[in-house]
């Protein structure tokens, strides 16, 4: 296996921490991350994580179990802190000794990071801003995150509104000393990977790289639509209620992007008319989104489903095996840190 000697020392914190060869995480991309993708990620000395979504407890008991038979490498859990069935999924995750659960898409519940922490596992927490980082990460050995992934509003799917340049130059020389810190959002060479693990970073997520690779089980139809792609065509979608704070989405413009607007407002006019309490409402914005992320991927809808794609888009090409994509990725960094 090639070395990659100066990329791997710059990564030793985040490889000694996810138990893996490199500190590339494969970004949860609902429908996507499953087990074919995810046993590939991790076969190939990335690191692979389960997208939950939507799934319920059952659903993600088969999942585990069923990418644990196709690899013995460290993989993770991507569960989604709206969840209804957030501590039943918590502890499908113990029963499995899942190694690392990534907690998305919000605050984490008061108990949830000990809950996990009780079987063993490492928690992996996502910030968009310093002060809510140090908040999550502030009680380490408790209630606290072991990790932090910060993405910037270049990535695919839900996004913050703060630039990934931006949010590592704000964070990392904060952060970085004393805790580990992967940066994501709009990754697509290994040039801007050495660039972060100078800044500090301990390793890097991605995951609009990894949609298109072999072992994806992405339509055929959805593939070609991001070969088709560039940067511009992956736009964030609008916020059409001010009542309704839907986390913005980044995928490719089609109707399923107009459809969501109207989604919004579907959704907002039962706030008026019913009463449905926020946290309802925001649901079945999640709801929405999986059932138009699988006519996409599953079905190859590629008109009315959610072509959920960060701008690093233009740079996926053609369909590629995963170890293919990440010896390249790790060749660029290497190449580029030689040249330092």
């Amino acid at each position: 296996m090639t070395t990659y000697s100066k990329t791997t020392a710059l990564m030793a914190r985040g490889r000694d921490f996810l138990g893996s060869d490199f500190a590339i995480l494969c970004g949860a991309m609902s429908w996507v991350s499953e087990r074919n993708l995810v046993s590939a990620i991790s076969n190939a000395g990335g690191f692979g994580v389960i997208a939950c979504g939507a799934m319920t407890p059952e659903l993600l008991d088969a999942e585990i179990a069923a990418t644990k038979a196709m690899t013995d490498k460290p993989f993770g859990v991507n569960l989604i802190t709206m969840h209804p069935q957030l501590t039943d999924l918590i502890g499908v995750c113990g029963r499995h000794r899942v190694s690392h659960v990534v907690l998305a898409g919000g605050i984490p519940p008061k108990g949830s990071v000990e809950a996990i922490k009780e079987f063993g596992a490492k928690v992996i927490v996502f910030a968009p801003t310093l002060a809510l980082a140090r908040k999550l990460l502030r009680q380490r050995d408790g209630g606290g995150g072991d990790a932090l992934v910060i993405e910037g509003m270049e990535a695919g799917g839900h996004i913050g509104p703060v630039s990934t340049s931006v949010l590592a130059q704000e964070m990392l020389p904060e952060l970085a000393e004393d805790h580990l810190v992967f940066v994501a959002g709009g990754i697509g060479r290994g040039q801007a990977i050495a660039g972060y693990l100078e800044m500090g970073a301990v390793g890097v997520q991605l995951g609009t790289r990894f949609a298109c690779a072999t072992e994806s089980i992405a339509h055929p139809a959805f593939k070609a639509a991001f070969f088709r792609a560039n940067a511009r065509d992956a736009v964030a979608s609008v916020q059409v209620d001010p009542r309704l704070p839907v986390i913005p989405v980044r995928a490719l413009k089609n109707k399923g992007t107009e459809e969501f607007t109207a989604k919004q407002r579907e959704v907002a006019a039962r706030l008026d008319e019913e009463g449905i309490a926020m946290a309802e409402a925001q649901l079945q914005i999640e709801h929405y989104w999986a059932g138009a992320l699988r006519r996409a991927v599953i079905d190859g809808d590629i008109e009315n489903g959610s072509l959920m794609a960060g701008q690093s888009v233009g740079m996926v090409k053609t369909e590629e095996p995963v170890a293919e994509i990440i010896a390249q990725l790790m060749a660029e960094s290497e190449t580029a840190l030689s040249r330092r």
